[in-house]
């Protein structure tokens, strides 16, 4: 046995009820899985010194958006950029109930659970999401993750005829989908949009017999 042991962390009783949901194994059926659509508004691009203004995130099962299962979160922050208070439209004095950096967590763990998390670009949101936990001296999300930019990639028809983009953007694929872009750049708004898109993928490659999550991961 060695010298040194590994020390036991203890981790709040928030976080512990989270990671004891990863306890049951997903399933394979994709209509059984419980997915959320996550999209959050921030105060700019570096995942150091900027921060979340607001989390929107809604549940989507068996193909269909969950109405009663959704959550939109304002944080209290003091870090503003002016140029990007222009597109989300928050601003640091409008009257809107906020909380903390770590009540928002609290609320979006329990949110999520074991579900697979969904967003545009994830790996923004998701940095974004795992740094505020990590200044909480938190572990990161749990929670497997799918892209829906790079999902909407495996529904195109393979074709040296058809151009592909290389990103496609949210609007994208609201034009695409002909989805209204009505709450754009509010973070329940597009974790909407979100959603709506995710669907229609999901519709799509279910045809082209995705219909397990080893698959829709493959």
């Amino acid at each position: 046995m060695g010298i040194f042991k590994k020390k036991h962390v203890n981790h709040p009783i928030f976080w512990e009820n989270y990671a004891s949901a990863f306890d049951r194994p997903l399933l394979e059926d994709l209509k059984k899985i419980r997915f959320v659509v996550l999209d959050t508004e921030t105060t700019g691009f570096d995942y150091e010194t900027d921060r979340m203004l607001s989390i929107g995130a809604l549940a989507v099962t068996d193909n269909a958006i969950a109405a009663a299962e959704s959550m939109e979160v304002f944080l209290n922050q003091y870090y503003y950029h002016s140029k990007n208070v222009a597109i989300h439209g928050i601003l640091k004095k409008e009257q809107r109930e906020v909380i903390s950096e770590l009540e928002a967590i609290q609320l979006l763990l329990a949110f999520l659970g074991n579900s697979v998390l969904v967003a545009h670009h994830a790996a923004f949101d998701l940095r974004m999401l795992n740094e505020a936990l990590k200044r909480h001296g938190l572990p990161k999300l749990k929670n497997k993750v799918l892209d829906t930019a790079t999902l909407y990639k495996k529904t195109l028809i393979r074709s040296p005829l058809l151009q592909r983009k290389e990103h496609y953007s949210l609007d994208d694929l609201a034009d695409k989908f002909d989805i209204s872009k009505k709450d754009r750049h509010t973070a329940l708004g597009d974790a909407y949009i979100t959603a709506l898109a995710f669907i229609k993928i999901l519709s799509r490659l279910q045809k082209k017999g995705v219909t397990t999550r080893k698959k829709l991961f493959k």
